[in-house]
This record gives C-alpha cells, sequence and structure tokens, in this order.
C-alpha cells in the first residue's frame, strides 16, 4: 500500500513538474509581444544605456535628510554627544552621493530627450548636492517656525516631539522646502518625485514651484492642493480640503501658459479654512483676511476681509 502512494506520488509530481515547463515556455512569446510591441511611439518606455532617477532612491534621499534636519528624531540607531558628529558627518556623506548621482541622472536624461547641449551634468549634480546640504541650517531654521507655529495654533499638541512625528502637515512642509530648493536650482524630474510621493503619504499636493513662507501650517491636510505659482507669504494657515488653484485652460493654450504665473498669491496672516477654493493668477488675498469654509474666490481681495457663505436653513423633521 505504502509503495502505491509513494508511486502515486512520484508520478503525480513529474507531470507537475512537466506541466510546468510546458506553461513556463509560452513566456517567451509574451516576452517577445511586449518588446515588440513597446516603443517611444506606443508606449512609456526608457530602454537607454543611461538611467533615470530611482524612485526608490528619491525616497531614501527624503528620509536621509530628515535625520539631518531633525537629529535624533528619525535615526534608526542611537544619537548622542559623543557619535553626533560622526553620525551626522557619515549621513551628510551619504546624501551628498545619492543626490549628486540621482541629480545628474536627471539631468542627464533631460539633456538627451530634449537634444540640449552638454552642461556638465555630473558637475551639476555635486553642485546641487552641496547646495542643498549647504541649506540645511536655513531649511532647519525654517522648520522650527513652522512648527512653532503648528504648536501656537493647536491646543491638541502636547509636544514639538508629537508635531514632529505626527503631523503630516508638518511632513509635508518638510519635503516642499526640500523640494523647493531644488527646483530653485533648476534640476529637473527630483523635486516633483519628492512631492508627489508626500503627496500620496499625506494626501497634501504641494508643487515645489510655489513659494511658501516661514510659519506655514497645514492643519489636518487631507486633500489640500497649492500649485506652481502659487505665492504664500508669512504666518498663514490653512485647513484640510483648501484648493489654491490655477482656472481651467482652455485646450490648445498649454505651451502659451507655461511659465506664466495661474496661482493666486495669498498674503501674510491670512487663514483660510477647509474645503475654501481661490483659483486664478491674478488672485491677490489681502493681508490679515479670513477665508470661510467652502467658500469658491476667482476675484482679488483687500486686506483684512472676511469671506463666509450665508449660513444655509437646516430642515428639522421627526423620523417616521
Amino acid at each position: 500500500m505504502q509503495e502505491t502512494k509513494k508511486h502515486h506520488k512520484d508520478k503525480s509530481c513529474r507531470v507537475d513538474s512537466i506541466s510546468y515547463r510546458s506553461f513556463r515556455a509560452r513566456l517567451h512569446g509574451i516576452v517577445d509581444s511586449i518588446i515588440s510591441e513597446c516603443d517611444d511611439k506606443k508606449c512609456n518606455a526608457h530602454i537607454d544605456y543611461e538611467q533615470l532617477p530611482s524612485r526608490a532612491a528619491v525616497i531614501g534621499i527624503l528620509h536621509r535628510f530628515r535625520e539631518v534636519l531633525f537629529p535624533g528624531y528619525f535615526n534608526a540607531g542611537k544619537l548622542d554627544p559623543v557619535n553626533l558628529r560622526y553620525q551626522v558627518g557619515q549621513t551628510v556623506a551619504e546624501l551628498f552621493d545619492a543626490l549628486s548621482e540621482q541629480t545628474a541622472r536627471s539631468i542627464r536624461h533631460e539633456c538627451f530627450k530634449f537634444d540640449l547641449e552638454c552642461t556638465e551634468c555630473t558637475n551639476r549634480g555635486y553642485e546641487a548636492a552641496l547646495s542643498l546640504l549647504e541649506a540645511v541650517p536655513e531649511l532647519q531654521r525654517m522648520l522650527s517656525m513652522d512648527i512653532m507655529a503648528v504648536a501656537e495654533g493647536d491646543p491638541a499638541a502636547k509636544s514639538y516631539d508629537e508635531i514632529i512625528f505626527s503631523y503630516p502637515g508638518v511632513f509635508a512642509v518638510t519635503v516642499y522646502r526640500i523640494a523647493h530648493k531644488l527646483y530653485a536650482l533648476g534640476v529637473p524630474l527630483l523635486p516633483r518625485m519628492m512631492s508627489e510621493y508626500v503627496h500620496g503619504e499625506t494626501g497634501i499636493d504641494i508643487h515645489p514651484g510655489a513659494v511658501i513662507g516661514e510659519r506655514f501650517v497645514i492643519d489636518h491636510g487631507t486633500g489640500v492642493v497649492i500649485g506652481e505659482t502659487s505665492e504664500i507669504g508669512r504666518n498663514v494657515r490653512i485647513y484640510q480640503g483648501v484648493t489654491i488653484g490655477a482656472l481651467s485652460v482652455p485646450k490648445g493654450r498649454i505651451e502659451e501658459m507655461k511659465g506664466r504665473k495661474r496661482h493666486p498669491t495669498i498674503e501674510e496672516d491670512v487663514i483660510i479654512y477647509s474645503g475654501a477654493t481661490i483659483l486664478g493668477g491674478d488672485t491677490v488675498i489681502g493681508a490679515r483676511s479670513v477665508i470661510g469654509g467652502n467658500v469658491w474666490i476667482t476675484e482679488s481681495l483687500p486686506p483684512d476681509t472676511q469671506v463666509l457663505i450665508e449660513s444655509p436653513r437646516l430642515i428639522y423633521r421627526k423620523k417616521s
């Protein structure tokens, strides 16, 4: 009986093995079909000896950068006064290598794609990496002001530690300030890769081209959109679902609108409550104004203006 079972098992295994080989052999044809049907005209493909920037590497850069911006908060290992210089030095050196490589890749790709003149992409990668790292003290100062503003306006915040670790708005603004610096340096691809990563993580979409002053607070944050040419002054607070965006561009005028100011200017000390939508490159919200929830604005407002929607009439009925 045991021999019969063993024979049946061996036979079954051989059948499975033969079946697997026959199915797997069909992959050759599938691969040939994929390759033959996919080129730059038929699908989005990048098959070249020059590599694109790595999304995984860019995400890794952001996480390592937070270790430098907030020493002791996001480090995997112990950080104390004895090993501080070594640990920060090691992280900065690794960031320099990773940043310069990914920056050079992005510049080189753009150069080949648009047939541009050589601009020494490797050296530009080194320069951009050094410029971003040299900006760390200023980034730390601005983020410290942002966090202070969060604490001053949120009774639920128990400590700066809680804000740094837990507030999605702070994470989004941190990544924005890194990406904006690279954007200002003229680095292609990487700033948008950074902003879209944090968009996916937090639901907060800040284009790296936006210009945002210090003490900027995004409270709660999900659904916030801030467009490329937005200008936001000092000490502005916005809530979830706020859009600082552009009016719809007529078909055929996309190229014409590139480089133009398409998004609003928000002056200092403005509060914008949840669900508000402010659109248009000529729209200016004057200083110290308060924009109520769910308001739609496409025209400029003078300073010290309060905009509210009239309260709707509620109907109360007894359940039948």
